[in-house]
């Protein structure tokens, strides 16, 4: 910050105060900008705005870095003007960036701030987020890291305190009871025990995953910890076990008098469909189909079915003239839903990678290979659709349009964002055979 001067100061002095501002290193009026922009950024709250900031400032990735640099030196610095939302904000951006170490320092800024507050919406978003940036970035270890920190977290210093919460009493009138005994990650419990357990899995740990799944069933023997264990099954590649922990939690909820009518058919419907890939990944493609076909039926307008039931079809050689208008169907109803959404930019707008994969995937099977690249290129522009799989029907295509360099590349860059869970380490193999054989 400039020093104003007195105005009793010689002239030489302010003379000299001149010149040497002049000569402030560039490389400093920088630092001081970016931090004066992080300051303004960190005065937004509301999740919506918090949503909002993040999506503007990720159209300048070059300055988003920038900013992310910035706010990394001022949680080194623990300087107070980096507050919750600028923390968390600047956190999700060096995530999306996978710069996951600037984003866990900038995450840590908005826990511990979190913590401070004693509030249990804070420590979701800031816990949770950070959690969801590492698992997404198949950081599984660091994720597990933070679901235990979350889970063994200290609120305070000690000290013995009455937390007041609302409470409705037998007569329907509300009131103030104390806690005495809160505990702040309590209500997160659940959810955070359930992604540890995920990232072990991912990570390779599956017995201690299952291990742990038993013991929570053992507390509490209810369809969402069974469901939780045919998770584990399925990633462990126990597809038999899985499939029969799968029929069992949907007889659990169909049973389960807690549920509403409407919560058996969400419920129902969503371990349906878990169900399906199960069976897909078991071979049993036509179990696979059924469960699709009716999940169609109930719901004719849901774009995803229509992809997923296209891609199945097309991925076993089924009725392909079926599958490619299946898929059709799913991107055009994809893109009336997309108009219907507020802020829609039709210059901006683009179909989903996933969708486009499946059409050209198809149109590969139909041998119509330059329609399926042109569709499998696009596919590929969609940051969300950066897959192995993508990039391996790619390079299929690529072959067999006799570009065989274009194929290599492809299944070069597919390796380089494969993950480590089974599926993915099953297709890498094969990928790596196709390397070795026409490289």
């Amino acid at each position: 910050m400039r020093r104003m001067l007195p105005i009793s100061a010689a002239p030489w002095t302010a003379a000299m105060f001149v010149l040497c501002t002049c000569f402030v290193p560039a490389q400093a009026q920088k630092g001081d900008a970016a931090r004066g922009e992080v300051v303004k950024i960190g005065q937004v709250t509301g999740d919506d705005a918090f949503d909002a900031q993040v999506k503007v400032l990720l159209k300048d990735p070059k300055h988003a870095k920038v900013l992310v640099a910035a706010g990394v030196k001022m949680a080194e610095a623990k300087d107070s003007q980096l507050t919750f939302y600028g923390a968390m904000t600047l956190g999700q951006i060096a995530g999306d960036l996978k710069d996951y170490k600037s984003c866990e320092t900038l995450y840590r800024v908005a826990m511990t701030q979190a913590v401070k507050l004693t509030s249990p919406k804070k420590v979701l978003q800031s816990y949770g987020n950070l959690i969801d940036i590492l698992y997404d970035g198949k950081k599984y270890a660091d994720s597990v890291r933070i679901c235990r920190e979350l889970l063994e977290i200290k609120t305070g210093d000690g000290k013995p305190r009455a937390y007041m919460f609302i409470v409705e009493d037998r007569f329907g009138d509300f009131g103030f009871e104390p806690d005495f005994d809160f505990d702040l990650a309590k209500p997160l419990k659940p959810a955070i025990h359930q992604l540890m357990i995920q990232g072990l899995a991912k990570d390779g740990k599956h017995e201690q995953a299952l291990k742990l799944v038993d013991n929570l069933i053992q507390a509490r023997d209810h369809w969402q910890q069974r469901q939780l264990r045919g998770w584990v099954l399925r990633e462990m590649g126990n597809l038999p076990e899985a499939v029969k922990v799968y029929v069992d939690v949907l007889d659990r909820i169909a049973h389960d008098e807690d549920l509403t009518d409407k919560g058996k058919e969400v419920y129902g419907e969503r371990y349906k469909h878990i169900l399906s890939n199960v069976y897909i990944e078991s071979k049993q493609i036509d179990k696979a189909v059924e469960i699709l076909r009716e999940l169609l039926k109930n719901h004719p307008n849901e774009p995803g079915f229509y992809n997923d039931l296209g891609y199945v079809m097309a991925d076993n050689d089924m009725n392909l003239k079926e599958s490619e208008e299946l898929i059709r169907k799913a991107l055009e109803l994809d893109r009336e839903a997309r108009k219907k959404k507020p802020g829609y930019n039709a210059a901006q707008d683009k179909d989903r990678g996933a969708y486009l994969d499946s059409l050209g995937w198809v149109l590969y099977k139909l041998k119509r290979y330059d329609e399926a690249k042109k569709y499998l290129t696009e596919a590929l522009q969609d940051k969300d659709s950066q897959h192995l799989e993508i990039f391996d029907h790619l390079g299929d295509t690529c072959l067999a349009l006799g570009q065989k360099q274009a194929a290599v590349d492809a299944w070069r860059k597919g390796l380089e964002v494969a993950g480590d869970d089974r599926t993915e380490k099953e297709r890498k193999a094969e990928v790596e055979k196709k390397i070795e054989k026409h490289k």
